[in-house]
Parts: C-alpha cells; sequence; structure tokens
C-alpha cells in the first residue's frame, strides 16, 4: 500500500508568500543555513549525579569518554583562537589543530609524541571500541595538560617579545639641541658710523669709475689723432 504527500515541494503555503522579493530571499538564505548550524554541548556538568558512579566499583567508562571530551573545552589550549577554529565544533576543531600544530613550523619543539598521544585519546574516546578507563583518561589529562602549558609559556614568550619590538619602535631618538644664533645689536652711535662709512665707500667707487672712464677716453681720442 503506497502513501503520496500531499505537498511534495514542502509546506502548501509558500515560504514568505505576499511578502517582498528581498525578504523572502532572506528568509530562504537563513532557512537554508539551518542545515549546516551544528553544536557540541557540554557532557557532564559539574554537578551532574553521575560523577558520583566514578567513586564506586563498577565500570563506568562511558563516564571517562565523556570527561576526556569535555575536558577539551576546560582547557586553556587557544584552538579556537583569532576565530580560526569556531567553539561550536569542539573535537573536529581540536583535531584540525593538533594537525596544523604538528606541522606548524613555529612549534617544532613540540614533541609529535605528544600530540598523537591527544588525536589518539581523542579518537578512542569519542569513536574507539576498546576500553577507555581511568588509566586511558589520566593518560589523555596529563598530555593536555603539558600542551596547554607549553602553548600558554610560547603565546607569553610572543608577546613580550611583541611589547619589547614595539617599545623600542616608540622610544624616539634624543632631539639634539638646534645650534643657537647669537645676534649682537650694535648701539646707535656704531650704526650711524656703519652707514656714514658705506656712503664714503660708495662715493670713492663711483669717482674711480668716473675717473677710469675719463682716462680710457683720452687714450683712446690720442690714439686716433696719431
Amino acid at each position: 500500500m503506497r502513501f503520496a504527500m500531499k505537498s511534495r515541494r514542502g509546506p502548501h503555503v509558500p515560504v514568505g508568500q505576499h511578502a517582498p522579493k528581498d525578504l523572502k530571499e532572506e528568509i530562504d538564505i537563513r532557512l537554508s543555513r539551518v542545515q549546516d548550524i551544528k553544536y557540541e554541548p557540554q557532557l557532564l556538568a559539574e554537578d551532574d549525579s553521575r560523577l558520583l558512579q566514578l567513586e564506586t566499583q563498577g565500570c563506568y567508562n562511558y563516564l571517562y569518554r565523556m570527561k576526556a571530551l569535555d575536558a577539551i573545552r576546560t582547557s586553556e589550549i587557544p584552538f579556537h583562537a583569532e576565530g580560526r577554529y569556531p567553539k561550536s565544533l569542539i573535537g573536529k576543531n581540536f583535531c584540525a589543530y593538533l594537525l596544523e600544530l604538528r606541522n606548524s613550523s613555529s612549534f617544532k619543539g613540540i614533541r609529535k609524541a605528544l600530540i598523537d598521544t591527544l588525536l589518539d585519546g581523542y579518537e578512542n574516546a569519542r569513536y574507539g571500541t576498546g576500553v577507555f578507563g581511568k588509566p586511558e583518561y589520566l593518560k589523555y589529562q596529563d598530555a593536555l595538560n603539558e600542551l596547554a602549558n607549553m602553548t600558554k609559556a610560547r603565546a607569553g614568550s610572543s608577546q613580550r617579545q611583541h611589547q619589547s619590538a614595539a617599545k623600542d619602535l616608540t622610544l624616539s631618538p634624543e632631539v639634539s639641541n638646534p645650534a643657537t644664533i647669537q645676534v649682537t645689536y650694535l648701539p646707535s652711535s656704531q650704526k650711524s658710523k656703519r652707514a656714514k662709512h658705506f656712503l664714503e665707500l660708495k662715493s670713492f667707487k663711483d669717482n674711480y669709475n668716473t675717473l677710469e672712464s675719463t682716462l680710457l677716453r683720452s687714450c683712446s681720442s690720442a690714439l686716433s689723432k696719431g
């Protein structure tokens, strides 16, 4: 017996019916984003009653798996810094961060075995079918803390270097004092004498030029008569 949907194209009332074209397009865009929205919530709250089961005898490996996944969220590893790895997909972005960290030239000092321990621990806690109990969780947590301390130390060192470089740039060189120009003002009597000497010198120069021109004319006249 077959059943057919009354409306194969979706709701029997079109989305955004009688709405302006711009509003209708905006509604379609936002609805298309819904399928891409993903979020990984915290699995165990601090006051979760299931944590009390870890103090009793029994096999509660699933709790250690949940604690291992939540440990990424509470760690101080800046894998979501600068918006490159959003906080919504913790596990996926954490693994991508570890892979990039292993191939990064700026973090060559980090042991490859440490990153492999974290990658294997995450895979076993989330997808593995083997045993993941307290020993496996503690090993994973120790590796997580070690990586957090190393990245924190490197971030602090890099910040100090940037601050030192910025301080060197802001320190301006000492401005040398400009040469002092000394102006000497002459008394009025000396000013008048200086002006008088200038006029006498100018008069002497004019008389000399007149005499020189007279001599030249006389010489030229004598030569023409001879």
